[in-house]
């Protein structure tokens, strides 16, 4: 599964403030059918264009499809989705099916990766100053050239996937103030959406710099229900790349307990965020010292250049996320186009290392790797 759940009230008369997006759909359908039905039924002499549909009054507006206070949401059902989202339906378009092998093949292209890259030194600080040639990057264990570096603070495409579950009843409170407080804290021009999900996964906020209806759709709350874990990053990770608009993107994930209902596994879930040029994956995870909790959301942070936090109490999750907004603010941007690549492989391998006077030993965060051939399904 990688598609978002509808809720209830999003088909109900605009209660939570929702509007009733798939509700319209159905009953404009179904409108031109039956006008195109009683057409095909009239006699040519008696068949007039229709003014009623081509009224303007009548119909849609699209500013309100693209309003931002819309949160669309395609369910999992199929036919039913008011709005697609990208990946969900189809593979994207380098992809291509492989009918006797039932799988989506990637196509062999060398195009340029981009990375982004946190890089600290030894005391675990920011190393926020260093120059291009104090860095090098590996493909496959074998040096490329670097085609562009900067580091500039750009507003980044950010999803906010937060467990819903059960478990989670006595923490949401904390936990909506610390998101709240890394909104604040982050780019001002950042385009956030919101993600709950228990056991289903809901959009409740799409793209938005609102931060008034971030906080609403934080409070869409039941906690109730298990966790679907990979399922939820997975929609997540298809949705960002929905927005056309901006380039670097950023998963956040906050959970307390390890998954127990998805249909996707761990292995499926980091071949997803491993494509090219996929989001770069945060976690904060509230599960106390259980290992197999924090292994899998720290094996997802780390192959896409992010950082897992286990905070040892809730006072401290809000200056996790208030870390986590500086360190996203201040990464370097390194592109390269592979010159040498195995083409064999369907996963390659990417280390980046940076030394300079000065810092002692530095470690660089980005992503460990690419998929490049076929997925898993």
């Amino acid at each position: 599964m990688g598609v978002f759940g509808l809720r209830r009230e999003q088909l109900q008369s605009g209660r939570r403030g929702r509007p009733r997006t798939a509700l319209a759909a159905v009953v404009v359908v179904s409108a031109a059918l039956l006008t195109m039905g009683a057409a095909g039924q009239s006699s040519p002499a008696n068949t007039a264009p229709s003014t009623t549909q081509s009224s303007p009054a009548n119909r849609r507006p699209a500013a309100a499809q693209s309003s931002p206070q819309t949160a669309p949401v395609t369910p999992s059902q199929p036919g039913q989705s008011s709005q697609a989202v990208p990946d969900q339906a189809q593979p994207s378009s380098d992809i291509t099916p492989d009918q006797d092998a039932g799988t989506f093949v990637f196509k062999k292209q060398v195009d340029e990766v981009v990375l982004h890259a946190t890089v600290v030194d030894q005391h675990g600080q920011l190393a926020a100053h260093l120059e291009r040639n104090a860095f090098a990057v590996f493909e496959d264990g074998l040096p490329q050239k670097i085609d562009s570096f900067r580091r500039q603070d750009v507003p980044v495409a950010m999803g906010i996937v937060v467990d819903n579950s059960g478990s989670m009843r006595d923490k949401r409170n904390e936990v909506n103030q610390a998101v709240l407080n890394l909104i604040r804290a982050s780019n001002p021009d950042d385009e956030v959406f919101i993600v709950n999900f228990s056991d289903k996964s809901y959009l409740d906020q799409d793209f938005t710099s609102n931060i008034n209806l971030l906080q609403r759709a934080l409070n869409q709350t039941s906690t109730q229900g298990a966790t679907a874990l990979y399922d939820a990053i997975v929609a997540s990770a298809r949705h960002l790349n929905s927005n056309p608009r901006l380039d670097k993107k950023v998963l956040l994930v906050i959970t307390d307990g390890h998954d127990n209902m998805s249909q996707n596994t761990l292995q499926q879930t980091l071949q997803v965020l491993q494509r090219k040029n996929g989001p770069t994956l945060y976690a904060i995870g509230l599960t106390g010292r259980e290992p197999q909790e924090r292994n899998a959301l720290q094996q997802l942070a780390d192959a896409t250049g992010g950082a897992a936090y286990f905070p040892a109490s809730l006072d401290q999750v809000s200056d996790t996320t208030r870390q986590l907004a500086h360190d996203t603010r201040n990464q370097y941007v390194i592109s390269y186009t592979p010159h040498i690549q195995n083409v064999s492989a369907n996963y390659h391998p990417i280390k980046v290392v940076a030394n300079a006077p000065g810092y002692g030993e530095l470690q660089v965060r980005t992503r460990n790797g690419i998929y490049t051939g076929e997925s898993v399904r």
